[in-house]
């Protein structure tokens, strides 16, 4: 058989095992996020930088385009492929994030990014995340460490090395969502709930501690203080609005390229995306977003019900764990109930390191919630 009829078999059983349903959800998901930022973007690239009105929706299209290449090539590779390189570019992404402290790109008090001539403004946490999942999962479920003590340490201190760069920078948001991933894969791998708990406490009190007791998280305590008591400070200004935007929207919006908020917050395309899309074209359009999500989430949870294998069990509860928690925070704050964090929206928001890092989540799930052969 030549080469070309075995790539032609192998491209053809590989589409034919993958679960097209949950590839129409991404796809969905991620078009929506195109339409969105193409109504959202454009009066702000125009004002800005008066450039092309198009310039943010020509990115952002740039972006879903590697982002769907990304996809397929990560659910294509063979699964034992998929863990083996997961180890490689973990360690890859934990080095670029070991030097963000000392070559990465302050923003508003934040220094997050690294920014390569190659690949601009890259966020390695982004990068990060879906290997973290996996070589969390691997060594949870590892056959050859029976003793359970010694897999709960080691994925402990995995966890609190990247909580601990994250917390430098600082990034108190994605810090709670890396350790809010490791406590879910924890817990359902069968760990007894009163240590667990112990475990959490104890990282609650010293994070908060470290927020409000060291000078440099000043700006986090008083964004926290702030949301408690909106008279004190400014902090609440964009979380204001945004909910501001949400009500004044109502039930079906105010209409294509009618919205404001847009122009009058900051970052409103990437932190506060879900305000503008209701603001412009309703709530319903939000509840219709959540549906989609939900399906997504329950598509997978039916597949992780009917696998066997506890690694491949991890790594999907984890990657939709992550893709779950993170759009809460993101309509969390939207709607006041979470102080400000800057997490963006999967699949939706502006950005690409955000983009990059749902799209190697979602073909890390599509890959093991292929049809076995």
């Amino acid at each position: 058989m030549s080469d070309n009829s075995s790539n032609f078999i192998s491209y053809y059983q590989w589409w034919k095992n993958l679960d097209k349903f949950i590839l129409s959800l991404i796809m969905i998901l991620f078009f929506s996020g195109l339409f969105f930022s193409l109504v959202s973007t454009s009066l702000i690239a125009s004002d800005k930088l008066e450039t092309n009105s198009y310039f943010f929706f020509f990115k952002h299209l740039i972006f879903v385009s590697v982002g769907i290449l990304l996809i397929f090539i990560f659910s294509y590779i063979d699964k034992e492929t998929l863990f083996n390189i997961s180890i490689y570019i973990y360690c890859f992404s934990f080095l670029l994030l070991l030097l963000v402290p000392f070559i990465g790109v302050e923003v508003k008090g934040s220094k997050r990014w690294l920014d390569f001539a190659f690949l601009p403004r890259l966020q390695p946490i982004e990068l990060l995340k879906p290997f973290f999942i996996i070589f969390l999962s691997l060594i949870i479920s590892h056959e050859k460490i029976s003793n359970y003590i010694l897999k709960f340490i080691f994925s402990l201190l995995l966890t609190l090395s990247i909580a601990s760069l994250l917390i430098i920078q600082p990034d108190i948001g994605q810090t709670l969502l890396v350790v809010s991933s490791w406590v879910i894969l924890i817990f359902i791998s069968g760990i007894n709930l009163f240590f667990l708990t112990l475990i959490s406490s104890v990282g609650g009190i010293l994070l908060l501690y470290v927020t409000f007791y060291l000078p440099k998280f000043e700006y986090i305590k008083n964004r926290i203080l702030s949301f408690f008591d909106s008279e004190k400070g400014t902090y609440n200004f964009q979380s204001d609005k945004a909910l501001d935007s949400i009500i004044s929207g109502g039930y079906f919006g105010k209409g294509v390229g009618e919205g404001t908020l847009k122009n009058r917050v900051p970052e409103a395309h990437t932190d506060y995306i879900i305000s503008v899309i209701s603001e412009e074209f309703g709530v319903a359009s939000i509840v219709l977003i959540l549906i989609l999500f939900l399906i997504f989430i329950y598509s997978i949870l039916k597949k992780v019900n009917q696998e066997n294998d506890d690694k491949i069990k991890l790594i999907l509860v984890g990657s939709i764990s992550l893709i779950l928690l993170q759009a809460m925070i993101h309509i969390g704050v939207n709607i006041r109930l979470f102080p400000t964090t800057g997490m963006t929206l999967p699949y939706l928001s502006y950005g690409g390191s955000s983009i990059i890092s749902v799209s190697i989540l979602s073909g890390i799930i599509l890959n093991l919630t292929k049809r076995r052969v």
